[in-house]
């Protein structure tokens, strides 16, 4: 029997901890918060989606970095078999829109209840208020760790699941990151990802709090498509988020935080241009006597109309029936491509998870263990991967803690 040392009781030290301690090894997880998955009560809104329901397929192309890196653990330990583990565990689970998962009763609480119920009856012994302030290492070879009191516990191996930068009032403050370098290991630049965009334009501030389902964005940078994708945005205070554009962050983060790129809106993507032309003319015939203002407030959203008519250049009062067709037209291609200027992203505070990390170059992909210091383990986001929303990330983090945890 071993004794496995984990610094960090989020997502991937809990599950870790569970199948390390099932094989009979001697486990601690050392937690420096008050209580062990912070981070994960407030995943999905308190709801906490868990994993995806997806085919394997989907689950490697929702990956955004290294998926390849992840062969081996999602197959060793797949959504289905996280399904499985919490219902086993006694949570009730659904899928909703997206084959994402969440429990029956829509509270994280009973993912982290189970988790903690498991390492119970497994024999995990938890210490709180427990600060990791290094990795002791001797000829290569883990010997233990040491506490911010100076204490010092001596293991076998030791699992750095400490988490990334986004959300750390959670604890997820950077000392992974820290501990890997300073013992050779590469880390890969870290910025916010899953992150609203912050918006130039000043009227985004007048759509503040407007949801929009069923839209298209397509973001450029200069005429190069970077990215198009379907679905439902939200207008804030300082620009847009919503799942639309926190999808989108993943694969434009990269630049949109070193340079400005072009958000294009398509309104209506469900009508062509000449089918909405037929639409605007219809509504037109009805309204030929009322002013422009008047005739188009069925075609947005109340706190849109003001905004779209102003951008339009048609004067608000004109009646319908003296607009040109070139005006009509231009307001049409308004609808189909209303552009908004990304200058960049919104901070670690409000990322869901972190892109960057310790390199996956230097870990073994079947079991997570570092390739410079044998007995040490990397699990969860601290690597280098990151996923789109909808549980895939989650799923990183079970997968690599399955790794580590059933191998050691």
């Amino acid at each position: 029997m071993s004794k496995i040392l984990i610094i960090g009781g989020g997502a991937a030290g809990m599950m870790a901890s569970v199948f390390a301690a099932q094989k009979g090894h001697e486990v601690h997880i050392f937690e420096k918060n008050e209580k062990t998955g912070k981070k994960l009560y407030i995943t999905g809104k308190g709801r906490c989606n868990l994993t995806n329901a997806c085919d394997m397929d989907t689950l490697f192309a929702s990956v955004c970095t290294n998926e390849k890196f992840l062969y081996s653990a999602f197959y060793g330990f797949t959504n289905e078999d996280v399904m499985n583990f919490f219902e086993k565990a006694g949570v009730a689970l659904k899928a909703e829109r997206g084959g994402r998962v969440f429990p029956a009763s829509d509270r994280a609480a009973d993912v982290l209840d189970a988790l903690r119920r498991c390492m119970k009856k497994s024999g995990v012994q938890v210490h709180l208020h427990s600060e990791v302030t290094d990795i002791l290492i001797e000829e290569n070879q883990v010997r233990g760790i040491r506490l911010s009191d100076g204490k010092e516990i001596m293991g076998d191996a030791v699992f750095t699941a400490t988490g990334g930068l986004s959300y750390a009032s959670t604890g997820s403050t950077g000392d992974g990151f820290r501990f890997a370098k300073k013992l050779g290991h590469k880390v890969n630049p870290c910025q916010p990802s899953l992150v609203p965009f912050n918006i130039r334009e000043a009227f985004v501030k007048d759509l503040q709090g407007l949801s929009l389902k069923n839209v298209e964005i397509h973001i450029r940078k200069g005429k190069k498509e970077l990215y198009r994708e379907f679905g439902e945005m939200l207008f804030t205070h300082f620009g847009v988020s919503g799942p639309l554009i926190l999808t989108a962050s993943s694969y434009v983060g990269k630049l949109a935080a070193k340079q400005e790129l072009i958000l294009a809106l398509d309104l209506k993507p469900a009508l062509t241009l000449e089918q909405l032309d037929q639409r605007i003319l219809r509504d037109f015939a009805e309204n030929r006597n009322k002013a422009f203002k008047n005739a188009v407030s069925g075609l947005f959203p109340a706190k849109l109309t003001p905004v779209m008519i102003s951008l339009g250049g048609i004067d608000p009062d004109k009646k319908v029936h003296e607009i040109s067709k070139e005006e009509r037209q231009r307001f049409i291609r308004l609808i189909k491509n209303l552009e908004i200027t990304v200058t960049g992203l919104r901070g670690f505070e409000e990322a869901i998870i972190t892109r960057g990390g310790v390199s996956v170059k230097e870990i073994n992909p079947s079991n997570m263990e570092s390739k410079l210091v044998s007995g040490l383990y990397f699990i969860g986001e601290v690597l280098d991967l990151d996923a789109v929303t909808g549980g895939f990330n989650l799923q990183i983090a079970w997968s690599t803690a399955y790794a580590a945890g059933n191998a050691v």
